[in-house]
Order: C-alpha cells, then sequence, then structure tokens
C-alpha cells in the first residue's frame, strides 16, 4: 500500500492547503519487563512503525481530526475552549488531551487545527500507539505553534494524558522511549530519575523480528494492577528490615538474604523477577556496550523464563513462539516484550534464517493455539520528529 498523505488530507479536509507531516514511532521493550514501576530500569527501542500526523492551522478556534484507521468514526470536532474528555470523541481523546495539558502548561496554542492520523503499529500488539499518537501531538504542536518544549517535559505530559485524562494508570516508558529515540540504539531508564543513556545495537547479520500472537491482551490490565498489588506487598515486608523505597534498590544479594520476610509465596516469586530482571537490564547495556550480542541474547532468554515462570504474564500463545523460537537456526535470543496474556515477543535472528524462522514458528504456532502470528521486521530509528515527504 502506498499512501500520498498530504493528498489524503486534503480531500478529507477538502482543503488546497498543504500540511506539514509528523512522525513518532511505536516502541518495543528489549529487556526490563515490569521493572518500571518497581523502581527498577528498562530497555526500550524505537521502531520504524508509527503514528503520521498531518497538520494545518485554521483561522478559527475549531480541532477537526480524522483518522485513517478508525474511518468509521469520521471527522471528530470539538474547539479549543472546550477540551474536557468526551467518550464520543473516541480516540481522538488523545490528542485532545495533549492539546489540552499543553495548554494548561502555559503552552499558547492560539488557533484551531485540521490534523489527519495515520498508524502503521500493528492494533492491540502492545507497541505503544497511544503514547504515539500523544508524542506526536506534542511534536505538532511544537512546530506549528513555534513553541520551545523541553523534551522531557513534553514525555511527562503525554504520562499525565494517559493517567490523569484518559485514565490509565501507566509509567513513563513508552513516552520516554518514543520521544527520545534514537537511531541504531536502546535507551537504559530509570523510570524513578529519569536518567538514561544510548546503547548501540550493531546487528550486523541479525535483525530484530516482532511476533504479534494477534491474540489481544484481555487480561493485561487486570493482571496487571494484581502484580502490582503483589510486588507492593513484598516490598511492604522488606521494609520491615531494609531501608529501601522500591524492589529496584535491592542487590541480588540483599534479596537472597531478605528473602525470608516475604511470607506469601507468589508475592515472593513475583518480588524475585523485579530484582532479577532489573539486574538484567543493566546487564544488558554492559554486553552491548562491548558488542556482545550473544550475551545480549542469553539475557532475554532468562528474561522470558522469569516471566513465564516467577511472573506468570505469558500465557502459552507467547510461551509457545518464544520457545519455538529458541530452537530454530540463527535465533540469538527471543522473549514476550510489552504487558503480556497476548500482544508481541521479540527475537533477534540471523538474516539468511528469517524466511525459515517466519514458517516453522508460524506453522508449530498455528497447530498448537489455532492462530496465525504476524511477523514484522524491526528497524531501530529516531524519535518522535517532523518529516518532509508526505508519501508513505
Amino acid at each position: 500500500m502506498k499512501l500520498d498523505l498530504r493528498k489524503e488530507f486534503q480531500t478529507i479536509f477538502d482543503s488546497t492547503e498543504i500540511p506539514r507531516i509528523f512522525f513518532a514511532p511505536g516502541r518495543i521493550n528489549l529487556i526490563g519487563e515490569h521493572t518500571d514501576y518497581n523502581g527498577g530500569h528498562v530497555f526500550p527501542a524505537t521502531i520504524s512503525f508509527g503514528t503520521y500526523a498531518l497538520a494545518h492551522k485554521r483561522d478559527d478556534q475549531k480541532l477537526r481530526f480524522f483518522s485513517l484507521n478508525f474511518t468509521h468514526t469520521g471527522i471528530i470536532e470539538c474547539d479549543l475552549s472546550h477540551l474536557a474528555y468526551d467518550e464520543a470523541h473516541d480516540w481522538a481523546n488523545f490528542p485532545i488531551g495533549m492539546i489540552k495539558f499543553m495548554r494548561d502548561s502555559g503552552f499558547i496554542i492560539s488557533s484551531g487545527m485540521d490534523i489527519l492520523f495515520f498508524g502503521d503499529i500493528p492494533n492491540g500488539a502492545g507497541l505503544s500507539s497511544s503514547a504515539s499518537i500523544e508524542m506526536v501531538t506534542g511534536v505538532l504542536l511544537e512546530g506549528l505553534f513555534d513553541l520551545e518544549i523541553d523534551r522531557v517535559k513534553m514525555i511527562q505530559l503525554g504520562q499525565q494524558v494517559e493517567n490523569n485524562y484518559i485514565g490509565v494508570n501507566s509509567g513513563i516508558m513508552d513516552q520516554f522511549a518514543i520521544g527520545k529515540g534514537k537511531k541504531d540504539h536502546a535507551i537504559l531508564l530509570n523510570c524513578q530519575t529519569l536518567d538514561y543513556q544510548y546503547a548501540p545495537i550493531q546487528l550486523e547479520d541479525h535483525v530484530i523480528m516482532i511476533i504479534n500472537t494477534n491474540k489481544r491482551r484481555t487480561l493485561a490490565t487486570s493482571k496487571y494492577n494484581e502484580r502490582r498489588t503483589q510486588c507492593e506487598q513484598a516490598l511492604a515486608d522488606l521494609q520491615r528490615e531494609l531501608s529501601i523505597e522500591s524492589l529496584g534498590d535491592l542487590t541480588k544479594e540483599q534479596f537472597k538474604q531478605h528473602m525470608y520476610l516475604i511470607q506469601n509465596k507468589t508475592n515472593l516469586k513475583r518480588a524475585k523477577h523485579a530484582v532479577y530482571e532489573n539486574h538484567r537490564t543493566l546487564e544488558a547495556l554492559q554486553q552491548l556496550q562491548q558488542g556482545h550480542i550473544d550475551a545480549f541474547g542469553q539475557l532475554m532468554n532468562q528474561s522470558h523464563l522469569s516471566l513465564q515462570l516467577d511472573y506468570e504474564v505469558t500465557g502459552i500463545e507467547l510461551d509457545t513462539i518464544v520457545h519455538t523460537a529458541w530452537e530454530q537456526p540463527g535465533v540469538i535470543g527471543a522473549r514476550m516484550t510489552g504487558a503480556g496474556f497476548g500482544g508481541c515477543a521479540i527475537a533477534i535472528v540471523e538474516k539468511e534464517q528469517v524466511e525459515h524462522f517466519k514458517n516453522t514458528v508460524n506453522t508449530i504456532y498455528h497447530q498448537k493455539t489455532g492462530y496465525e502470528a504476524t511477523f514484522y521486521t524491526a528497524t531501530i530509528g529516531d524519535g518522535a520528529r517532523e518529516l518532509i515527504e508526505g508519501v508513505i
């Protein structure tokens, strides 16, 4: 499919104006899963799939939104003076929320806009399409209204939209990765302090494959909240003797010495994952900085086993894909990515083995689950930005 997005914009909004075009990627998390809310580190990278937004300022206060992904909703309209959450605005609440929070923070957005959105992030795959919409709206407003916005401030506003406008209690990783992404690099991020550093991803003869289970993440929200509570209970047990603020403050040795304080066996497993996964993420940075991609692959494998056995957020679909991936030639490592209970897995695969990998994994996956997997080759690109080209 080849789209001339500028022509689409002119047709939909019945306009002769030439819109400016902006892009914000989706993200994968290479390692460091369910560590963000436990005071640990994450290791995301931005991918080539993302959200395009074409926009032009209007002479009035009217905002008009259209998505090529949700054409059935038609043009959604509101006014700059009425930016409250409205269920009828459907998907457009994400950009409306970003406009509202930017204005509430003192940024001057003086006129209405026509905005066309198009995203090629697979729906429901857990690759962060909502944060992508928020961040593309942020760079769009920055560009159209000549605003000077500190990028971390924009990232924090995106998270506030998610938490306080949409009502999803998510961390800052998605917006941070998308806002600060760098080509051919992952980001080691401390989600509490927002300290970060880039790590080179030198794949050479390998590619990162994203494998979508095509299983919607139906349990993700309820189980996510349950896991958070279990970790908080484990932390409270440890704090009876340890002066720590989060599970991410613990070394593995400290955890081993004090794990007896956690009386509930399930909570103990959850805490073990949080502590050990945080250390795997820190080790991943060291291995990649030294160019040790094979060692990084082993850390990915260990991460999945921990998510399967200790954190229990995988499920038959993700486990089938990952365990099958491990058995294929040319695979360095594979793991689930995201919240779990469906969504996507990732694998580092030798380029020459990609077709064999896709065919074999999908055949076994379909036999065991009845689903067909979808495969994407992920290129690690830059973060949210303005583009020049209007044809994709």
